[in-house]
């Protein structure tokens, strides 16, 4: 029995030494943990003009303006007592430089604790930073940092980046940015997230693209369409709309929710809801090698909102009017985006080349590095079919 007794404490103490754990642990409230990164040009704080008054300053040229927040914050305050303003959860600190990096260690001699980017969830650049410097040098540092994930979320703002990471709400502006982007089972409006691995693609391949915009006014932000960022010269050279965020997916066929308004022939709100979106885009070449592609786009959805009381929302002829209505709403909406595309900004940004790169390697191989140029000739056209296939709980 005895025999029995110490084989069993052997088993279970061999056990427990060989469970691994974290012996080096710290509690999340002793960590600078920043979860959010505003890039703006630079312009120091006034706290910063402050330091270089008593000294503390350094040899740099004030380029880029850096701000990241930290959660949570260790001093929360006694935000129960009346008359008081609660403390936020977050921290935001900025520091002006050339050097992200060095920026980063300045916290250190600011912060009782150095920042740890383990848990970056959103980087945000404004325009005016990235129309003066390429999009390539901002973000060297955070992809050559092992301690970035490259999950992380970048979007462009259209004021000042570090606007976009305060809130008037008892959440964290970089958890939301970063759970707004789930919305686009909602609304094709709201982009599928870049992530800093995919924006080191695009900006390796040299193609333009775009970025998810963020508005921001009295402590709320917003969606609003996209930045482009051209792709030979790393810069940004203007904006979309959010009609052409929805007509880049509709091309793509990168879908999952949204709908289409649109009126009626007496001026009434028409609004069609997506079910089901098809995209294909075929690349032709004629006999004299000329080139053109031709896009079809199949949909299904509900008629869910018709504010024309006078009509009969399941008469045939009536929804077959409104699905051309919806169709002629559409190619609108995408020949406006064309126009931008081949004529404005000179770019594609909606996917045509890669399909040329996958049906003509050879081809595409000769004209990337002048594709937007080529691309602006390229005559496209669209085939476009709606159809509803049901009208929501209740019609007449």
């Amino acid at each position: 029995m005895f025999r029995q007794r110490v084989i069993h404490i052997l088993l279970i103490f061999m056990i427990l030494i060989t469970q691994p754990g974290c012996w080096s642990s710290k509690e999340i409230e002793d960590l600078s943990i920043f979860t959010g990164l505003a890039l703006d040009k630079g312009e120091p704080k006034a706290i910063e003009r402050e330091f270089e008054e008593h000294g503390g300053s350094y040899q740099k040229h004030n380029k880029v303006t850096a701000t990241v927040q930290i959660v949570p914050e260790r001093t929360i305050g006694n935000s129960g007592k009346s008359g008081e303003t609660p403390k936020t959860h977050y921290n935001n600190i900025s520091e002006t430089g050339d050097s992200l990096l060095e920026i980063f260690r300045q916290y250190s001699i600011r912060q009782n604790r150095p920042i740890i980017g383990h848990h970056l969830k959103v980087i945000v650049i404004s325009e005016d930073l990235v129309q003066q410097e390429k999009i390539r040098r901002l973000m060297d540092f955070v992809l050559r940092d092992n301690d970035i994930r490259p999950s992380c979320l970048i979007f462009l703002s259209k004021g000042r980046a570090s606007d976009t990471l305060v809130t008037k709400e008892e959440e964290i502006p970089s958890f939301r940015l970063a759970e707004m982007v789930r919305n686009n089972f909602r609304t094709s409006k709201v982009m599928k997230g870049i992530t800093l691995s995919h924006l080191d693609a695009l900006m390796y391949s040299k193609q333009s693209f775009v970025l998810q915009n963020i508005v921001e006014a009295q402590g709320e932000v917003k969606f609003s369409g996209a930045g482009i960022i051209k792709g030979d010269t790393g810069h940004w050279i203007g904006n979309l709309d959010q009609h052409d965020v929805e007509s880049i997916a509709w091309i793509k066929g990168d879908i999952q929710g949204g709908n289409i308004k649109a009126y009626d022939r007496s001026n009434d709100t028409v609004t069609y809801e997506i079910k089901s979106v098809k995209s294909k885009i075929t690349l032709k070449e004629g006999d004299d090698k000329a080139m053109s592609f031709h896009v079809v786009i199949e949909s299904t959805g509900r008629l869910i909102e018709d504010w024309n009381v006078d009509e009969d929302s399941s008469n045939v002829p009536y929804f077959e009017e409104l699905e051309k209505i919806f169709e002629d709403e559409l190619t609108q909406h995408i020949n406006d985006l064309i126009y931008k595309m081949q004529s404005t900004y000179k770019v594609d940004v909606a996917g045509f080349g890669d399909r040329l790169s996958i049906e003509k390697p050879l081809v595409w191989k000769q004209m990337k590095d002048h594709w937007d140029e080529e691309f602006t000739r390229i005559p496209l056209t669209f085939d476009i079919k709606l159809k509803i296939t049901d009208f929501g709980s209740t019609s007449k």
